[in-house]
């Protein structure tokens, strides 16, 4: 506690409120809370911007006295954490010091597990076994923080290369293939210790003498594994030097246990450019570059690459974290001699798929665990750290990945912001992207076993809402006029009952009400995600509409029955067409012919169409994506292509999301998924349509795939009165282009 008002201070930030005498109550099944357990130090930042995003939702707990474990309600076996007592974190760095009667669930933990930290037994005692997301366990840190594990997964899963590395460890080590065939490490199996001097030499010189030495002048010889972290232990050798290497292993073997290793490990050294003449005669020593990242399981558990943290040392000694200062990448690679703005943009890409492919391998690696060697069913590396040398292989530099670490980075890039904060830079990502990352995850767990009245099924295009109910654990009852749709037996409770007749919507709410009555329901949550009235609010044509126009139906979806007219002939017959093909929903169904058949004639707008597909809570704004859609096929109304993210400057997106948002409030959608037609002229958007739900055809997937959100969680959250989580500063991951077969 003392060490938090420290770090409070020296943020300039009001000490810790006590509250603790009055007990907060009232905590129920859809309030968010975020578990921190340990050290505030390395979190804080994080803390700080959750309780800016999510007021209240972010508790640090730093006592094993504050926090109780239960048996699971929800899942056999596992446990849930309540919180009696915690920091809480609000906007402003405000905090307080509270109790919680009855204690607070927690929807999501995570702490400090590194070995070592004097929380660590504490906290790994409370996250194992969890019945919520657990950012982290102590096992997983514990391989994390393991070097040989760790390089056998980037080299074999990452096709990232690692020092040269011979390893010698005791008996089977279960945590390790048994053929370990990748390149650049090689394991020996000792049954003992002792007595195996002639194989170690054996070994040792066919390690020093191999092809893959050839680069490197000098070795280390270091015992490895979880209880190492930080120790510095090691040695340092020419390769000539066979005998002493020898015998630098064999003194390490002595003290082998079978949960370490004793590695040799070629030193590899910081790539050495042309480098401008000095401005002084004095010798420049020979420096090395170590570059440490951070990382996260962001959105649609994907990794994230939040920041990136240098450090330079002597040459002759490796660097470790802490030894020095954290400076930016772009201004150590131009130290080091990379002139060209476009090789230290280019090593930066380099950077981040590097990082991002050695947590996505290391997450492939935890998904084969067991529950148990994972700490929990519901335990993940959400962060971690990624250590790079940028050394110079075949003429070339090279990112050589040394190790992971669980908490390291962390703290590095943890300083480096504040640094920057200290001399006016602008805040960085970081502490976004890891608050952004652990509330989304909650909120996850939150929707759980949660109660949806669904109405309206849609069609097969609508067919992933199935799968992904299941995936949030989400019981959907849901009402449908088609008695035998496929999504029947799908769903916790089929509801069949024909609302089509769309001018009878009131007593068909009633008839709903009393139909979930009579089973016994109580929904949390009611939404719908299709509709087939598709009402663009827009006023009706009253014989001042210039020709050409448009002629639609009032209610309608898909662009069916829209056609440009160039005159009043051409709107009496298509009138006319429609009035004899489109009588009502048996016709077409699923397009709005239960509202009537009514025709719309409005004024033609030129410009570019785009979607915008807006999260809106209480009136307010949560997330907004703008998309491009491709020319209509003129006289028709379809749009032919699609294009996300929007290819207009980010000024005009921002008048389509303010004229979506303000149309929106208009028409009383205050809370909700919705989708806005737009065009975009000269003179700035103008409304075409609103379909007052969740955007149809692609948009769900492309937006989940794009920006990493997905819709239909987020209007499940709406519909339980729950803001949903959303990225506050939304950068595109890749570039879609579809084309329409019509």
């Amino acid at each position: 506690f003392e060490r938090l008002q420290s770090a409070l201070s020296q943020e300039g930030l009001p000490p810790t409120l006590d509250c603790s005498a009055e007990p907060r109550t009232g905590f129920g099944p859809l309030d968010m809370t975020v578990c921190i357990l340990g050290s505030p130090t390395a979190f804080l930042p994080v803390l700080l911007e959750g309780g800016t995003r999510c007021p209240g939702a972010m508790v640090l707990c730093l006592s094993p006295t504050w926090a109780s474990r239960v048996p699971s309600e929800s899942r056999p076996g596992a446990w849930s954490l309540l919180l009696s007592q915690g920091v809480s974190f609000k906007a402003g760095g405000h905090s307080a010091l509270e109790s919680f009667v009855p204690p607070r669930r927690a929807n999501y933990v995570t702490g400090t597990f590194a070995p070592g930290e004097p929380e660590g037994g504490w906290v790994g005692e409370l996250a194992r076994d969890l019945d919520c997301p657990t950012g982290g366990s102590a096992p997983l840190a514990h391989r994390l923080e393991d070097p040989l594990v760790t390089r056998w997964v980037l080299a074999a899963r990452a096709n990232l290369p690692v020092p040269p590395t011979l390893a010698f460890v005791l008996g089977a080590r279960g945590d390790l293939p048994a053929e370990l065939q990748v390149p650049g490490v090689r394991l020996v199996r000792l049954q003992d210790p002792q007595g195996q001097d002639s194989l170690v030499q054996e070994e040792v010189g066919a390690f020093l003498g191999g092809t893959a030495m050839e680069p490197y002048s000098q070795v280390v010889v270091r015992p490895a594994g979880w209880r190492w972290r930080g120790t510095g232990t090691r040695s340092t050798h020419r390769k000539e030097e066979g005998a002493a290497v020898a015998q630098a292993v064999g003194a390490r073997l002595r003290g082998l246990t079978e949960e370490d290793s004793v590695l040799l490990e070629a030193m590899v050294p910081t790539a050495r450019l042309p480098v401008p003449p000095p401005r002084s005669p004095a010798p420049r020593l020979p420096v090395a570059l170590r570059i440490c990242t951070l990382v996260c399981r962001s959105w649609g558990d994907r990794p994230q690459l939040c920041q990136v943290a240098c450090a330079v040392g002597r040459a002759e000694s490796p660097v470790r974290h802490g030894a020095a200062l954290p400076q930016g990448l772009d201004s150590s690679l131009q130290q080091w001699g990379v002139v060209a703005p476009s090789q230290r943009q280019a090593l930066a890409t380099r950077l981040r798929e590097a990082t991002e492919a050695a947590m996505a391998a290391l997450l492939a690696a935890e998904a084969e665990l067991s529950p148990q060697q994972r700490g929990g069913t519901r335990a993940h590396t959400d962060i971690l750290g990624v250590d790079f040398l940028l050394a110079c292989v075949d003429d070339a530099l090279e990112l050589v990945a040394l190790a992971t670490n669980s908490q390291r980075c962390l703290e590095s890039c943890a300083l480096a912001e504040a640094m920057g904060r200290a001399v006016g830079e602008p805040p960085g990502d970081l502490p976004r992207l890891l608050a952004e990352a652990m509330l989304h995850r909650a909120q996850c767990h939150l929707v759980e076993g949660k109660d949806v009245l669904l109405i309206g099924a849609g069609g097969v295009s609508k067919s992933f809402v199935w799968e992904a109910a299941r995936d949030y654990g989400l019981r959907i009852h849901l009402v449908e006029s088609d008695p035998e749709h496929f999504a029947a037996g799908l769903v916790q409770t089929f509801l069949p009952y024909d609302s089509r007749e769309h001018r009878r919507d009131e007593e068909h709410a009633e008839r709903v009400l009393e139909l979930v009555r009579s089973r016994g329901l109580r929904p949390h949550a009611c939404l719908s995600y299709w509709d087939d009235c598709s009402h663009g609010d827009v006023e009706r044509a009253a014989g001042a509409v210039p020709f050409p126009a448009v002629a639609k139906l009032e209610f309608g979806a898909g662009g069916v029955g829209v056609r440009l007219v160039e005159d009043a002939e051409q709107c009496h017959a298509h009138a006319a067409r429609l009035w004899r093909d489109l009588r009502d929903d048996a016709d077409h169904p699923g397009i709005g012919l239960g509202w009537g058949n009514a025709m719309l004639l409005m004024e033609y707008v030129p410009g570019t169409e785009h979607d915008v597909d807006l999260v809106v809570f209480d009136g307010r704004l949560v997330g907004a994506w703008v998309s491009d859609n491709g020319p209509t096929r003129v006289p028709a109304f379809l749009e032919t292509a699609a294009c996300l993210p929007s290819c207009l400057p980010a000024d005009r997106q921002a008048q389509l999301v303010r004229a979506a948002l303000q149309c929106c409030r208009a028409c009383g959608l205050r809370d909700g998924v919705f989708n806005v037609e737009l065009k975009l002229g000269p003179a700035g958007p103008r409304l075409l349509e609103i379909n007052p739900r969740m955007g149809g055809f692609y948009l769900r997937d492309w937006i989940r795939e794009v920006y990493g959100p997905d819709l239909l969680l987020a209007a499940v959250l709406v519909a339980l009165g729950v803001p949903p989580v959303l990225p506050a500063r939304p950068a595109p991951r890749a570039h879609l282009a579809g084309v329409m077969c019509l």
